[in-house]
């Protein structure tokens, strides 16, 4: 093994080692939980990894933390990255996981889905990489009576494409009109689109990392030339990837999107304002917070008012003005009483 990635690795797992040895609370910060994100982040682009290119993972060696890896690469590199134990969320992968369908979520009606919802894109362990730079031929939304649910990067057949996120590959295939495509679920619920390409360097199941080349760029399937299409979707609905991705600098925009349901239509462009979307969202994880903070009892044999206030640590007037009763109120068997 490489002298100076021994040495690397030894200090990796001396630091990890000590967090392992810390409470279940801090190992789920250390691991940056995805489902718990706030939009707490600056809205500043983050920058692409370097190039994989091709490669290969040679080796993983244990960290000393059950939910960190690193993984060696054949052309002398490392990267940090979840166990797969912990990348492998079954409610990412296992949910609507279909390896014979371009589209997975067919059943998946749009106004199911939540009004707003906050996807981290990035985070300690999870990196970031362009699919291909080059000039936009063809945006999202409407194109001569059709919708484009992607958009287009003019390139040179066997022009190298890259893994956007960290993932595992759902569907590598012909696919119709997009010709060889491959699709990528990635461990925030995303997933990514590439599209007539030339050549396919992935199968499915794989599991891929941001910045390593997937296949080649071509013109196979409805192509007037050779281009990546390529989209970006969240339960089967389509975004202009222009939301996340510069295409101008290669960088994310930010490490966290805001996804409205409203993003989903063809006619929404990614232009928006950032400062007031999070204001929205903040408000609206406030409501949230405090409606899940709200606690009920169901009134039982031998109950009264001062018992239930000395149980919840609150006041017989503060029960009061939460239900609309009085001190001197009876209850009920049966009543359900809000004690927070």
């Amino acid at each position: 093994m490489n002298k100076k990635l021994l040495i690397l690795s030894i200090l990796f797992t001396f630091t990890l080692s000590v967090h392992a040895q810390e409470s279940d609370t801090t190992k789920v910060a250390t691991v940056d939980s995805l489902r718990t994100v706030e939009l707490d982040t600056p809205a500043v682009p983050v920058h692409p990894v370097r190039t994989l290119g091709k490669v290969a993972v040679i080796d993983t060696l244990p960290t000393g933390n059950d939910a960190l890896s690193i993984v060696l690469f054949n052309d002398n590199t490392w990267r940090y990255i979840l166990a797969e134990d912990y990348k492998n969320d079954p409610e990412v992968f296992n949910d609507h996981w279909n390896t014979s369908a371009s589209h997975a979520y067919g059943d998946v009606d749009v106004n199911s889905l939540p009004e707003s919802t906050v996807i981290r894109l990035v985070d300690s362990l999870e990196s970031y990489h362009y699919p291909y730079m080059g000039r936009i031929t063809s945006r999202y939304g409407p194109r001569r009576g059709r919708a484009h649910q992607g958009l287009d990067i003019g390139l040179k057949t066997g022009d190298p494409i890259y893994a956007t996120f960290d993932g595992k590959v759902r569907f590598s295939k012909a696919a119709g009109d997009y010709g060889n495509l491959i699709v990528i679920r990635h461990n925030n619920g995303l997933e990514t689109y590439y599209a007539h390409l030339s050549q396919r360097d992935v199968e499915v199941g794989d599991w891929v990392v941001a910045g390593q080349q997937i296949g080649l760029g071509g013109s196979t399937g409805r192509s007037t030339g050779p281009h990546l299409h390529f989209e970006v979707r969240y339960r089967g609905q389509s975004f202009d990837p222009e939301r996340i991705i510069d295409f101008t600098t290669g960088d994310l925009r930010r490490p966290e999107l805001l996804l409205r349901r409203r993003h989903f239509s063809i006619y929404a462009k990614y232009e928006q304002d950032f400062t007031d979307e999070e204001e929205v969202a903040k408000q609206e994880e406030a409501e949230r917070k405090a409606a899940a903070a709200v606690q009920y009892h169901t009134v039982r044999s031998g109950d009264t008012l001062g018992a239930l206030a000395r149980k919840y640590g609150t006041s017989v007037s503060r029960l009061c003005q939460l239900n609309g009763i009085k001190s001197t109120s009876i209850l009920r068997i049966g009543q359900r009483l809000r004690v927070k």
